[in-house]
Protein backbone atom coordinates (compact mmCIF):
# COMPACT_ATOMS: atom_id res chain seq x y z
CA UNK A 1 0.00 0.00 0.00
CA UNK A 2 0.93 3.27 -0.97
CA UNK A 3 1.67 5.72 2.68
CA UNK A 4 0.31 8.93 1.61
CA UNK A 5 -0.18 10.81 5.04
CA UNK A 6 0.48 14.22 4.20
CA UNK A 7 -2.55 14.23 1.63
CA UNK A 8 -6.07 16.23 2.09
CA UNK A 9 -8.57 16.93 -0.05
CA UNK A 10 -8.79 20.68 -1.11
CA UNK A 11 -11.21 22.55 0.73
CA UNK A 12 -13.45 24.04 -1.93
CA UNK A 13 -16.24 26.83 -1.50
CA UNK A 14 -19.53 27.02 -3.77
CA UNK A 15 -18.51 28.75 -6.73
CA UNK A 16 -14.97 28.65 -6.06
CA UNK A 17 -12.88 28.32 -9.47
CA UNK A 18 -11.63 24.71 -9.96
CA UNK A 19 -8.52 23.96 -11.30
CA UNK A 20 -8.10 23.08 -14.86
CA UNK A 21 -6.79 19.04 -14.79
CA UNK A 22 -2.86 19.03 -15.91
CA UNK A 23 -1.75 16.07 -17.81
CA UNK A 24 -0.60 13.39 -15.53
CA UNK A 25 1.24 9.94 -16.62
CA UNK A 26 0.29 8.57 -13.19
CA UNK A 27 -3.31 8.91 -13.54
CA UNK A 28 -3.14 7.77 -17.13
CA UNK A 29 -1.07 4.33 -15.49
CA UNK A 30 -3.57 4.31 -12.68
CA UNK A 31 -6.64 3.88 -15.49
CA UNK A 32 -4.88 1.66 -17.61
CA UNK A 33 -3.49 -0.54 -14.88
CA UNK A 34 -6.99 -0.37 -13.07
CA UNK A 35 -8.48 -4.24 -12.61
CA UNK A 36 -11.04 -5.08 -10.22
CA UNK A 37 -9.79 -7.41 -7.06
CA UNK A 38 -10.57 -10.88 -6.33
CA UNK A 39 -12.97 -10.16 -3.38
CA UNK A 40 -12.47 -12.84 -1.31
CA UNK A 41 -9.00 -11.81 -1.47
CA UNK A 42 -8.64 -8.71 -0.24
CA UNK A 43 -7.32 -8.37 3.45
CA UNK A 44 -6.00 -5.87 5.63
CA UNK A 45 -5.28 -3.67 6.10
CA UNK A 46 -8.11 -1.14 4.81
CA UNK A 47 -8.37 2.69 5.31
CA UNK A 48 -8.03 4.45 8.46
CA UNK A 49 -11.18 6.38 9.31
CA UNK A 50 -9.63 9.55 7.95
CA UNK A 51 -8.64 7.92 4.69
CA UNK A 52 -12.24 6.48 4.37
CA UNK A 53 -13.92 10.28 4.65
CA UNK A 54 -11.63 11.11 2.31
CA UNK A 55 -12.31 8.05 -0.39
CA UNK A 56 -16.36 8.88 0.58
CA UNK A 57 -15.95 12.64 -0.46
CA UNK A 58 -13.94 11.70 -3.69
CA UNK A 59 -16.55 9.17 -4.34
CA UNK A 60 -19.22 11.88 -4.26
CA UNK A 61 -17.31 13.98 -6.87
CA UNK A 62 -19.41 12.54 -9.79
CA UNK A 63 -21.51 13.46 -12.62
CA UNK A 64 -25.29 14.13 -11.43
CA UNK A 65 -27.31 15.93 -13.79
CA UNK A 66 -29.97 18.70 -11.68
CA UNK A 67 -27.27 18.33 -8.76
CA UNK A 68 -29.87 15.49 -7.17
CA UNK A 69 -27.62 13.39 -5.25
CA UNK A 70 -29.62 10.57 -5.72
CA UNK A 71 -27.51 7.90 -3.68
CA UNK A 72 -26.09 7.50 -0.13
CA UNK A 73 -23.35 5.12 1.28
CA UNK A 74 -23.64 2.54 4.24
CA UNK A 75 -20.20 1.57 5.66
CA UNK A 76 -19.88 -1.86 6.29
CA UNK A 77 -17.14 -2.88 9.05
CA UNK A 78 -16.14 -6.68 9.71
CA UNK A 79 -18.89 -6.87 12.57
CA UNK A 80 -22.52 -5.81 10.54
CA UNK A 81 -21.30 -7.81 7.18
CA UNK A 82 -20.41 -10.75 9.86
CA UNK A 83 -23.86 -10.57 11.25
CA UNK A 84 -26.08 -9.92 8.09
CA UNK A 85 -23.82 -12.70 6.31
CA UNK A 86 -25.18 -15.17 9.43
CA UNK A 87 -28.91 -13.73 8.55
CA UNK A 88 -28.53 -14.13 4.40
CA UNK A 89 -27.23 -17.67 5.15
CA UNK A 90 -30.26 -18.11 6.55
CA UNK A 91 -32.23 -16.94 3.93
CA UNK A 92 -30.90 -18.36 0.97
CA UNK A 93 -31.65 -21.82 3.09
CA UNK A 94 -35.23 -20.90 3.42
CA UNK A 95 -35.79 -20.01 -0.27
CA UNK A 96 -34.17 -23.25 -1.83
CA UNK A 97 -31.15 -21.48 -3.10
CA UNK A 98 -27.97 -23.34 -5.19
CA UNK A 99 -25.13 -23.59 -3.00
CA UNK A 100 -22.66 -21.59 -5.21
CA UNK A 101 -25.30 -18.60 -4.18
CA UNK A 102 -24.76 -19.46 -0.30
CA UNK A 103 -21.00 -19.84 -1.41
CA UNK A 104 -20.94 -16.32 -2.38
CA UNK A 105 -21.50 -15.21 0.94
CA UNK A 106 -17.82 -15.28 2.01
CA UNK A 107 -17.44 -12.56 -0.71
CA UNK A 108 -19.40 -10.26 1.52
CA UNK A 109 -17.21 -10.95 4.85
CA UNK A 110 -13.71 -11.05 3.73
CA UNK A 111 -12.49 -7.58 2.79
CA UNK A 112 -11.98 -5.12 5.85
CA UNK A 113 -14.38 -2.57 4.79
CA UNK A 114 -17.31 -2.02 2.82
CA UNK A 115 -18.98 0.73 1.59
CA UNK A 116 -22.43 0.06 0.55
CA UNK A 117 -23.83 2.52 -2.45
CA UNK A 118 -27.30 2.60 -2.62
CA UNK A 119 -29.16 4.38 -5.54
CA UNK A 120 -31.97 7.02 -4.36
CA UNK A 121 -33.90 7.81 -7.39
CA UNK A 122 -35.83 10.82 -6.62
CA UNK A 123 -39.62 11.00 -7.96
CA UNK A 124 -40.53 13.74 -10.64
CA UNK A 125 -37.22 15.18 -11.14
CA UNK A 126 -34.90 14.01 -13.56
CA UNK A 127 -34.92 10.57 -15.51
CA UNK A 128 -34.59 7.71 -13.38
CA UNK A 129 -32.17 6.01 -15.48
CA UNK A 130 -29.42 9.13 -15.00
CA UNK A 131 -29.93 9.25 -11.62
CA UNK A 132 -28.77 5.20 -11.31
CA UNK A 133 -26.04 6.01 -13.72
CA UNK A 134 -25.01 8.58 -10.95
CA UNK A 135 -25.00 5.84 -8.81
CA UNK A 136 -22.68 3.57 -10.58
CA UNK A 137 -20.36 6.69 -11.31
CA UNK A 138 -20.05 6.71 -7.53
CA UNK A 139 -19.16 3.27 -7.45
CA UNK A 140 -16.05 3.64 -10.12
CA UNK A 141 -15.36 7.22 -8.48
CA UNK A 142 -15.01 4.77 -5.31
CA UNK A 143 -12.88 1.97 -6.91
CA UNK A 144 -10.15 5.25 -7.71
CA UNK A 145 -10.51 6.64 -4.81
CA UNK A 146 -9.14 3.31 -2.84
CA UNK A 147 -6.46 3.17 -5.97
CA UNK A 148 -5.05 6.46 -5.37
CA UNK A 149 -4.40 5.76 -1.59
CA UNK A 150 -2.66 2.14 -2.61
CA UNK A 151 -5.74 -0.62 -1.91
CA UNK A 152 -7.46 -2.61 -4.34
CA UNK A 153 -11.14 -2.47 -4.54
CA UNK A 154 -13.74 -5.10 -5.92
CA UNK A 155 -17.65 -3.85 -6.50
CA UNK A 156 -20.11 -6.78 -6.48
CA UNK A 157 -23.68 -7.15 -6.53
CA UNK A 158 -24.70 -10.68 -6.00
CA UNK A 159 -27.91 -12.03 -5.29
CA UNK A 160 -28.98 -10.18 -1.99
CA UNK A 161 -28.37 -6.94 -3.63
CA UNK A 162 -31.95 -7.93 -6.12
CA UNK A 163 -34.22 -9.81 -3.12
CA UNK A 164 -35.84 -7.05 -1.11
CA UNK A 165 -35.67 -9.48 1.69
CA UNK A 166 -31.83 -9.74 1.83
CA UNK A 167 -31.66 -6.23 1.10
CA UNK A 168 -33.85 -5.06 3.73
CA UNK A 169 -31.35 -6.59 6.47
CA UNK A 170 -28.38 -3.80 5.12
CA UNK A 171 -31.25 -0.65 5.29
CA UNK A 172 -31.91 -0.42 2.19
CA UNK A 173 -35.71 0.54 1.58
CA UNK A 174 -38.19 -0.66 -1.16
CA UNK A 175 -37.73 2.39 -2.64
CA UNK A 176 -33.95 2.38 -3.08
CA UNK A 177 -31.95 -0.09 -5.15
CA UNK A 178 -28.36 -1.45 -4.37
CA UNK A 179 -25.84 0.08 -6.99
CA UNK A 180 -23.01 -1.99 -5.50
CA UNK A 181 -20.81 -3.27 -3.00
CA UNK A 182 -17.35 -1.77 -3.08
CA UNK A 183 -15.18 -4.03 -0.88
CA UNK A 184 -11.59 -2.20 -0.06
CA UNK A 185 -8.74 -4.03 1.22
CA UNK A 186 -4.84 -5.17 0.06
CA UNK A 187 -4.50 -7.44 -2.16
CA UNK A 188 -0.68 -10.03 -1.29
CA UNK A 189 -0.47 -10.82 -4.67
CA UNK A 190 -1.06 -8.68 -7.88
CA UNK A 191 -4.51 -9.21 -9.80
CA UNK A 192 -4.14 -11.08 -13.40
CA UNK A 193 -5.45 -9.43 -16.42
CA UNK A 194 -8.46 -10.25 -17.81
CA UNK A 195 -10.10 -9.94 -21.15
CA UNK A 196 -10.52 -6.55 -22.72
CA UNK A 197 -12.78 -5.94 -25.64
CA UNK A 198 -11.99 -5.08 -28.66
CA UNK A 199 -12.47 -1.61 -29.66
CA UNK A 200 -12.62 -2.12 -33.10
CA UNK A 201 -15.92 -4.07 -32.73
CA UNK A 202 -17.34 -1.19 -30.14
CA UNK A 203 -16.63 1.97 -31.36
CA UNK A 204 -18.47 4.21 -34.44
CA UNK A 205 -16.72 7.40 -35.35
CA UNK A 206 -18.91 9.89 -37.19
CA UNK A 207 -17.12 12.72 -39.16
Amino acid sequence: MTDLPDFALPDYALNDAVPLPAPSQAFLLGLATRRSAPAQALVAPGPSDDQLDQILQLGARTPDHGKLFPWRFIVLGPKSRAEIAEKLAVLAETQGRPSKEQAVLAKLTAAPLTILVVSTPIPNAKPVWEQQLSAGAVCMNLEHAASGFGYSAAWITDWYSYDAEAAALFGVSESETVAGFIHIGTLTEPPLERPRPDLTAKVTRLP
